[in-house]
């Protein structure tokens, strides 16, 4: 397990428009200017938070697959971040990392944002995604999942947590609290990545993406209110040191979520 270099970017999202999206994206990802292992966008990083997948939904070969495809052969990264997705005639609030070989994994959002609807429009996941990648166990969710402690209960099986949100500002508290929480409670590392801007409805984004340490109570990295691409290298060697000197995990309870 060696140090794992992870891009943040924290954008605005043009309400609905895959296009100008991808090639903003675009345009961010080539101004990394050094090698990183795993870029992560905003959750519906295409149309921003919709409810009307019947227009906005791509199929699993659909351009922004392709793109993603294209964005992580070129970098030599894993692309990650959530999209609207139609499969076998139910729409997904749906993660994709995408491997640099372009073959990918996914996971659907389990927790549907029922106060905008989201359950009404959108099919609920039933399993986590973990992800060996580079000697790292990478655990993936989405937003609202966020709220949510038992979903991402840490059983020892990952060593960093993903969280790609469309979160509105209004909740800005709530979002840097619980992040901080899941990194605590889980002793692993923590990546929030969130939104900007406003979107059609007139919700407001303060973004908030951060990066924070697994355990000595530190936020590694943190930005609001501005598009932002930020790399934040990991290290391997802190981790096993501060699940070394405080091995709480292992006094965890045993349990199993059930009504899945």
């Amino acid at each position: 397990m060696t140090d794992l270099t992870v891009t943040l970017l924290q954008t605005n999202i043009v309400w609905q428009n895959p296009e100008a999206n991808l090639s903003h994206y675009a345009e961010q990802i080539a101004s990394i200017g050094q090698a990183t292992d795993l870029i992560v966008l905003p959750e519906m990083f295409t149309t921003g938070f919709t409810m009307d997948p019947a227009n906005n939904a791509e199929a699993m070969e659909g351009p922004a697959m392709q793109w993603m495809a294209e964005q992580a052969t070129a970098t030599g990264a894993v692309v990650t971040g959530s999209l609207v997705i139609e499969d076998e005639g139910k729409y997904y609030n749906r993660l994709i990392w995408m491997k640099p070989d372009g073959t990918y994994l996914m996971y659907n959002k389990r927790h549907l944002f029922a106060m905008a609807g989201e359950h009404e429009h959108y099919a609920a996941g039933a399993e986590r995604l973990v992800v060996e990648y580079k000697g790292w166990r990478i655990c993936p969710l989405v937003c609202y999942d966020l709220r949510f402690p038992v979903w991402s209960r840490n059983d020892g099986a990952y060593d960093l947590l993903i969280y790609t949100a469309n979160w509105p500002e209004k909740r800005a508290y709530d979002w840097n609290t619980l992040l901080k929480a899941r990194a605590v409670e889980n002793q692993c590392y923590t990546i929030g990545v969130n939104r900007v801007g406003e979107d059609a409805n007139g919700h407001r984004y303060n973004g908030d993406s951060c990066v924070i340490d697994p355990g000595w109570r530190k936020t590694l990295f943190h930005v609001e209110k501005k598009e932002t691409v930020h790399s934040e290298v990991l290290s391997a060697a802190h981790l096993a040191e501060v699940r070394a000197k405080l091995p709480f995990l292992m006094d965890r309870d045993g349990f199993t979520v059930s009504g899945l």
